[in-house]
């Protein structure tokens, strides 16, 4: 069994990689696309008014860039961002979180954002591991995972495998989860932006996923017209496969589902599902919110988060 492990252990360091030069390009093709583009993510970051440290650390699968925030006491809630969005996406939840909790949002890999892949793919597992060496690096036990959209996938695939940390999961809209899209032609705003970027296609984007697109903040907007102009980054749909129902009933841990009434990805049928598929999970339909729910609706949903994570 000891030559076996050790033969896992070898395996698993020739597999592993460090960020490459190669790799920063991949994502960025121009160095001055990824100066614009950085500096417009500081800006984004810059909303959030409250003392903030970037960390970037090493993994076997790429440097992983965590904004960390609030309390050093106290208990660890991650933030999972979305598709494209970057963990700047939490610019209204971030403080609410921080009052009471140490709130780490780390950027996904392979796409525009601080966190640097060593390659141009990654299976859902080698992912899983970028994460968790993310997690063992701050030493962290009984997490609370926050994920929105594919950042909800992920958080929910996470807490499926076997010797987790986690503790509790909230779901924003998660995506490939609780069911197929709601409104698909809508969801390919997003691919039309990403194919052929310009000003028009960014506020169609914005109009389909959030309820109210003019208040969403302008330096946000830039920034995530960037990523899609700017940067390369590959939809991972095909990598997103469904839970089945047993994967989701399986799940022992406290959940929280929330979704918008105007959201394009989940519907009501998605949120009927959730009891059925995770019988003591909690889950509410936020009014006046598309899937952007996290922004259209901050101050609710911030309330909802802490409220749920305070349950003992």
């Amino acid at each position: 069994m000891r030559y076996l492990s050790l033969l896992f252990a070898i395996l698993f360091l020739a597999t592993g990689c460090s960020a490459t030069k190669k790799s920063l390009d991949y994502v960025f093709p121009s160095a001055e696309g990824k100066a614009a583009y950085l500096q417009s993510y500081n800006q984004t970051l810059s909303l959030i008014d409250i003392p903030l440290e970037e960390v970037d650390l090493q993994t076997n699968y790429g440097i992983a860039h965590v904004i960390v925030s609030g309390p050093k006491s106290g208990e660890p809630v991650i933030l999972f961002h979305g598709m494209d969005a970057s963990s700047t996406m939490w610019f209204p939840n971030i403080k609410a979180l921080s009052r009471q909790y140490r709130v780490y949002a780390i950027d996904f890999p392979l796409e525009a954002g601080k966190s640097v892949a060593c390659g141009n793919k990654l299976t859902n597992r080698q992912i899983a591991i970028f994460y968790n060496e993310v997690f063992d690096y701050f030493k962290l036990k009984d997490i609370n995972l926050v994920g929105a959209s594919r950042g909800g996938w992920m958080a929910t695939y996470l807490a499926l495998q076997p010797r987790n940390k986690i503790k509790k999961i909230v779901l924003l809209s998660p995506a490939q989860t609780f069911g197929g899209l709601k409104k698909p032609f809508k969801v390919l705003t997003a691919v039309t932006l990403k194919l052929f970027p310009s000003q028009k296609k960014l506020d169609l984007f914005f109009n389909a996923f959030s309820v109210y697109p003019n208040q969403i903040d302008n330096a946000y907007k830039q920034q995530f017209y960037l990523a899609n102009t700017n940067a390369k980054s590959r939809p991972r749909f095909i990598n997103m496969l469904r839970f089945s129902k047993k994967e989701l009933n399986s799940l022992k841990i406290p959940v929280l589902v929330l979704i918008g009434d105007h959201d394009i990805v989940n519907g009501l049928k998605s949120l009927e599902r959730v009891p059925k598929l995770i019988p003591d999970a909690e889950f509410a339909l936020i009014k006046n919110a598309g899937h952007f729910l996290s922004i259209d609706q901050a101050e609710i949903i911030n309330t909802k988060i802490v409220d749920f994570l305070n349950k003992k």
